[in-house]
């Protein structure tokens, strides 16, 4: 294991500039001719407002990332996103839109009546898209974890224009891992109010391209509801799985305590962060609906307490759903351990900090679609390449245990992508992710799912991001291709690179540098 005592990964949470124009890259290696695309990616480059800090890895201001492909060539350029947080931060100079963990101040200028009538209008929700980009249609939308997407154009990285989904369908956040199927058809998830004001989630479906060129989001509907298991309180959902004809949803005991979020908001000073709680008891439900046509299906399936953010692949095979996810272990927020001041501690405190952090493990549960009641205390699971199993007891619920593909103390593989276009939904063999080494990201993981067999990327003082898989045109197997991630290097002559390998054995195929730093980032596309 990597040790980073020099501290230098604290330069990826730094405030940077965005650029007039793209800057060139020295290459090192060939560019393999089949990338003429851009590498697109998002996450924070503003860590404060004037004197005022942002104080959580999800509050700095959403930053686009684009790489530039092109004959062997490489560039690289960058601009805010300018959703309406970030603006009137510029124009005011302090915060101005309460974000993830800080809270913003009434303005003081304000006389003391106005700024009683400003608590009663309700909260104004971020538009902070700083997590991720996915096409809809023909256009794209930088997004986080509310209800508002933000339209941009990804060849000049342009802001166009925020839209929020509460207009067209009954949600009020959707998350930033949509599942897109092969013809452009977006799915998504969100939690919202469902009947006699109970609490509920929501499968959204927006169509693909439409011939008349109208907006597909105009024409989002609600395809399935999955019922919550607490009435004011729903889960926290960061993404869902999806088959070829099944949706599973994770419901984990990380809840949103509604009324806290309601009444506690202006007048305490609470930000998002403060209304999470942990449900010790609950444990885990994991739903499934069918996709088409949408139906719930009323089984109860449950698991010990996880934490649950990235969804890996999920698949049917002779009669069961597989589930492989990035979990860790226990009931606690794992986003507790992400304040900037916990990340940007020096290492020997980064460490401390992460020895109390629950610990990650790469799951796989698998689910059985044909349950019988008599069939109770034994393993429904007979599916001979794994040891997931799953149990009916007598009250009707049947307990998942899920098979252990991947741990390794305190050192997560997270960020999970695959083939998606070619074996999303799809039985598989090979995740890549981002290896965080006491929740610091040193590392590129490859993970053979079969096997277990591991590979791993590394240099000293180097920093990556999620890798995202290209095919090869003439790609036979699942892992011919090349991964694209973007390394911060902050102690070398040019600070940043993006960084491409070989899909197969993570060998290094090419490098990008360039002359800048780059921050920290979450998701992104490869858009070819």
């Amino acid at each position: 294991i990597f040790e980073h005592p020099a501290g230098t990964y604290k330069k990826i949470f730094e405030t940077c500039e965005e650029l007039a124009e793209p800057l060139p890259a020295t290459v090192t290696g060939r560019i393999p001719s089949y990338l003429k695309g851009s590498l697109l990616r998002l996450g924070p480059g503003l860590f404060e407002v004037g004197d005022e800090p942002f104080y959580h890895l999800f509050d700095g201001q959403a930053l686009m990332h684009k790489f530039d492909l092109k004959n062997g060539q490489v560039t690289y350029f960058r601009k805010f996103v300018k959703t309406d947080a970030y603006v009137r931060a510029i124009t005011e100079k302090r915060v101005v839109i309460t974000e993830f963990g800080t809270f913003a101040y009434p303005d003081p200028c304000k006389n003391i009546f106005s700024r009683f009538f400003s608590y009663f209008k309700g909260v104004e929700v971020t538009d902070n898209c700083l997590v991720n980009v996915y096409p809809v249609g023909e256009d794209f939308y930088a997004v986080t974890e509310t209800n508002y997407i933000t339209k941009v154009n990804t060849d000049t990285l342009e802001t166009l224009k925020k839209v929020d989904m509460c207009d067209y369908v009954n949600i009020n956040g959707v998350t930033a891992h949509p599942h897109i199927e092969k013809d452009g058809t977006v799915y998504n998830i969100g939690n919202c109010m469902g009947k006699g004001a109970t609490l509920a989630y929501n499968i959204v479906r927006i169509p693909p391209t439409q011939k008349d060129k109208s907006d597909p989001i105009e024409k989002s509907k609600v395809v399935v509801q999955f019922p919550s298991a607490e009435r004011f309180k729903p889960s926290y959902v960061h993404s869902f799985g999806m088959s070829e004809n099944y949706f599973v949803f994770v419901e984990t005991p990380v809840k949103i305590n509604l009324l806290k979020f309601l009444s506690a908001w202006s007048i305490r000073g609470s930000n998002y962060m403060d209304c999470f709680e942990s449900n010790e008891s609950q444990g885990t439900n994991f739903h499934i609906a069918k996709k088409d046509p949408g139906e719930y299906i009323d089984l109860k399936f449950k698991g010990a307490a996880i934490g649950m953010f990235h969804h890996i692949n999920t698949y049917e095979d002779q009669g069961f759903i597989v589930v492989d996810l990035c979990s860790w272990k226990g009931f606690e927020f794992v986003y507790n351990y992400l304040w900037l001041a916990n990340l940007r501690a020096n290492w020997e405190e980064v460490k401390k900090a992460a020895m109390m952090a629950p610990q990650p493990e790469v799951r796989r549960y698998v689910i059985p679609l044909d349950v019988h009641k008599e069939e109770q205390g034994k393993n429904l699971v007979s599916l001979p390449y794994t040891t997931a199993t799953a149990t009916m007891h007598a009250d009707g619920t049947i307990w998942l245990e899920p098979e252990v593909l991947f741990s390794g103390p305190r050192q997560a593989f997270e960020f999970p992508q695959i083939n998606y276009k070619g074996y999303g939904g799809r039985n598989y063999s090979y995740a890549y992710g981002l290896g965080l080494n006491h929740f610091i990201p040193d590392r590129i993981c490859k993970l053979n799912v079969k096997t277990k067999e591991t590979w791993v990327w590394q240099e000293p003082d180097s920093y990556p991001s999620e890798p995202l898989f290209v095919q090869a045109p003439d790609g036979v197997d699942e892992d011919d291709g090349v991964l694209l991630t973007i390394v911060a290097a902050p102690g070398s002559q040019r600070p940043a690179y993006l960084l491409i390998l070989n899909a197969k054995d993570l060998s290094e195929v090419a490098r990008a540098e360039v002359d800048c730093s780059i921050p920290v980032t979450f998701h992104g596309m490869y858009k070819p």
